[in-house]
């Protein structure tokens, strides 16, 4: 764990967090765009729609934390608009839903295949979620159960417990490594996906399977704070939104696998 990169006490201190998470967007845009010639998609919309897809991603998260916690934010609405909210990384299923959103506007506007955009983002949202959450390791949010196994960590410094409520001293699981690295072998998974594209929208569909089956797993390794829990504790709220987005994948796959690509995804699949 090593929440700050840089520091000049008390004027300016530069987050690790802040540095993998601007690494994460690069990452991904950079292989969006070099993606963007298979699909037939010229890469200055790419890049331009990446970024909104950016923003709104980060307005959706911190969307669906508010709505997660709507009782705490109602008694303390004030705290809408707090550092600590601003600060907080929010859901990244709910900034997935809305990035997905403004992608349908921003292709309606252009006049473009929906799909051929979602194919073209997915693998640098699994690109960027290997960097994120390895952000997430040294800033110690999203951490995981008390663990016994030899591979757990300790955390030990008291900015990060301050900073992101992280327990000290405690053996716990890596789970912002196991999502890291499982996010990393979905990119591989996807990158190899394209050169066998059959139909618009298959490595998007995939992405979601793939994503929505991990998150769903290793929310049983985590313990920071997700929301309420549903159907008398067993379910997370990501994980409810991942079976949603599991189905999704499913309804993707099954309702595109028989359109045929364009004249330009079929010569680069070819």
């Amino acid at each position: 764990m090593f929440p700050r990169l840089f520091t000049f006490e008390p004027y300016f201190t530069l987050h690790t967090y802040g540095v993998l998470m601007a690494a994460a967007l690069f990452a991904g845009l950079y292989t969006a765009v070099r993606l963007a010639p298979r699909a037939g998609l010229a890469r200055e919309f790419v890049w331009n729609t990446g970024i909104y897809m950016a923003l709104a991603g980060l307005v959706g998260g911190k969307l669906l934390l508010i709505a997660s916690e709507w009782r705490y934010y109602l008694e303390n609405p004030k705290q809408i608009f707090s550092w600590s909210t601003v600060q907080a990384a929010g859901f990244f299923h709910g900034g997935l839903l809305l990035a997905m959103a403004v992608a349908a506007y921003c292709v309606w506007r252009e006049r473009v295949s929906y799909f051929d955009l979602c194919d073209v983002c997915a693998p640098g949202i699994a690109i960027g979620l290997v960097l994120a959450r390895l952000g997430c390791f040294t800033a110690g949010c999203c951490w995981g159960k008390p663990a016994q196994v030899a591979w757990a960590v300790t955390f030990t410094d008291p900015y990060a417990a301050r900073f992101v409520g992280v327990p000290l001293g405690i053996a716990l699981h890596p789970a912002q490594l196991y999502e890291s690295a499982l996010s990393a072998l979905v990119f591989v998974w996807l990158l190899s996906l394209w050169r066998r594209r059959r139909f618009p929208g298959q490595v998007f569909a995939a992405f979601l399977l793939a994503y929505s089956t991990l998150r769903f797993v290793l929310e049983y390794f985590r313990d920071d704070p997700r929301g309420p829990f549903f159907f008398d504790g067993a379910l997370s709220t990501p994980q409810l939104v991942s079976l949603g987005l599991f189905v999704a994948g499913l309804a993707i796959w099954w309702r595109q696998r028989r359109l045929p690509l364009s004249a330009a995804d079929a010569r680069q699949a070819g």
